[in-house]
């Protein structure tokens, strides 16, 4: 049988984070903690010292997502326009969120269900966004202002609803790439230049215009 312990040279949070993984990546999302710390081969008080909730857990492997897209845009050269810069931005994050489709659908699952408490997964979202739109070049001068001000907020929105369908299973990873790249398209016109609308257009009728992957 395959030994899915994780590896003991990690930190102690990474280790409880990787198992987490592990066990959803094995189509475990109901596992408990009880298994989460066998996994990670520590002690059963360990992930709730570390952590305090199974939720907890997932909003932390959730924002781990988020830094990997910033890490990833930020070791991009992209673009000088938004107009280009976002579609750049929305392939990076959907790949992340595709390379592990079965753990990241249980992820959002999970920090997308009422709880008490809310987490901040839309303020990093929007924080995504925002370095996705740069300085705003390529929106047009008497809108870039406003569009700096509210795009990212929208970008983030639209995104997550585009992941909520792919969460439910009824849009695959290639349906996710083309609708949220539409969605997104659909908020850039409202603010691009008039020399960009012709390329945002392609982006919001995906069928007439083959989205390229990075």
């Amino acid at each position: 049988m395959a030994d899915n312990k994780t590896d003991p040279k990690l930190p102690t949070r990474d280790r409880v984070l990787a198992a987490a993984e592990t066990l959803l990546g094995e189509g475990k999302a109901e596992f408990s903690m009880r298994d989460l710390a066998a996994t990670a081969s520590v002690s059963f008080a360990t992930p709730f010292n570390q952590f305090g909730t199974k939720l907890a857990i997932m909003r932390a492997l959730s924002a781990r997502r988020t830094a990997t897209m910033h890490e990833r845009l930020a070791g991009t050269a992209l673009p000088a326009s938004a107009a280009q810069r976002v579609p750049a931005a929305v392939r990076i994050a959907v790949a992340v969120m595709t390379e592990a489709t079965a753990v990241n659908r249980a992820v959002m699952g999970a920090i997308g269900a009422p709880c008490i408490d809310a987490g901040d997964a839309h303020r990093r979202s929007s924080a995504y966004w925002a370095a996705a739109l740069g300085d705003g070049s390529g929106l047009a001068p008497d809108r870039r202002a406003l569009g700096l001000s509210v795009l990212p907020d929208l970008l983030a929105i639209a995104f997550r609803g585009a992941l909520s369908f792919w969460t439910a299973g009824e849009i695959d990873d290639d349906g996710l790439m083309r609708k949220a790249q539409a969605a997104a398209a659909g908020l850039l016109l409202g603010f691009v230049d008039e020399p960009e609308r012709a390329a945002v257009i392609a982006l919001v009728a995906p069928e007439t215009a083959p989205i390229s992957t990075p």
